[in-house]
């Protein structure tokens, strides 16, 4: 029997999250007996579509049975999805909602699907996290991924929805990178409006971003300045079990949210879909979950109590 071959095509190697992705491929290829390429696109969407197109016009024997990605871009590539359909390469999008899904598997006798975390109960997941936090109130500064991207857009929208009315947010965009927030809170930082900003606690659109605005504010040559910004509480997403998690074990971060890798789903449907001629769903959704739980952060940051502490 032909052993199968995948291409997981995934957006930055600087990014905690797609490094999960990359290991949940490898661990699900072992276990299902595939072969399967992990590549990276360095965050930049043409490249990644030409990546895809040179796997889908290389040779029959080189050229992957599937190919799963998680689009950089704003769009899902639909003109390279019909290239790969039409060249009997399945496909699949990670953490995209897709329109042309259904479109596709009607004129493709190929699987085509997706599956996506549910960004925006993400995004209210850190909306209630940073109510438990702030119970009084206060101002957060929110790193926020790029303005083009869907996922950054619903857990924004999504944070909106559930936090508290008393919590405003100061919003700083990035690249879902560690040296990209770094690089923003560093020109934030040298702006006057910071200097006369009050923020209580500072929230990432996920761990990497989190970890480089800390970084950012470790670099702060005011030693009174510099122990007021680290003293704040900072949450993340992505929660991986070396970074994120561990961030929160050792006090670096007050929280971070738990999204499970969607390749290794993936896998087996595609396997399922390829090998058994099963019809997986247009969509599924993996769910995400606060760590630590969020009853255990109620009030336990506020800005009232951080300041009381401060004078004993």
């Amino acid at each position: 029997m032909k052993k199968l071959k995948f291409l997981v095509s995934l957006t930055t190697e600087d990014n905690d999250y797609q490094q999960e992705q990359a290991s949940s491929a490898h661990a699900a290829a072992r276990r299902l007996g595939v072969d399967a390429k992990v590549i990276f696109a360095g965050n930049d969407s043409i490249a990644q579509s030409q990546q895809l197109l040179n796997a889908i016009q290389s040779s029959t024997a080189e050229r992957p049975d599937a190919i799963m990605f998680e689009p950089v871009g704003g769009t899902a590539m639909p003109q390279v999805a019909r290239a790969a359909l039409s060249a009997g390469v399945a496909w699949v999008v990670l953490n995209r909602e897709v329109d042309y899904i259904p479109e596709f598997r009607r004129e493709f006798n190929c699987p085509i699907f997706s599956i996506t975390s549910d960004h925006e109960e993400i995004g209210r997941i850190q909306g209630r996290q940073l109510s438990a936090l702030l119970a009084n109130g206060g101002t957060v500064l929110h790193i926020q991924g790029p303005s083009a991207s869907s996922a950054a857009q619903q857990r924004a929208a999504g944070m909106c929805e559930t936090s508290s009315a008393n919590i405003s947010v100061r919003v700083l965009k990035a690249q879902w990178t560690e040296a990209s927030a770094q690089q923003a809170v560093n020109s934030w930082l040298r702006l006057r409006t910071s200097q006369d900003s009050h923020i209580d606690l500072v929230a990432g659109q996920d761990d990497s971003m989190a970890y480089g605005a800390r970084k950012a504010f470790q670099q702060v040559t005011d030693e009174v300045e510099r122990d007021r910004w680290l003293r704040l509480p900072f949450t993340g997403c992505d929660g991986t079990p070396q970074n994120g998690q561990a961030w929160v074990r050792s006090g670096l971060f007050a929280a971070t949210i738990v999204i499970p890798p969607n390749t290794g789903l993936a896998f087996e449907m595609l396997v399922d879909a390829l090998l058994r001629g099963a019809v997986p769903p247009e969509s599924s959704t993996t769910e995400a979950q606060s760590f630590p739980a969020i009853e255990s952060l109620s009030g336990s940051f506020s800005p009232k109590a951080r300041s009381a502490t401060s004078k004993g």
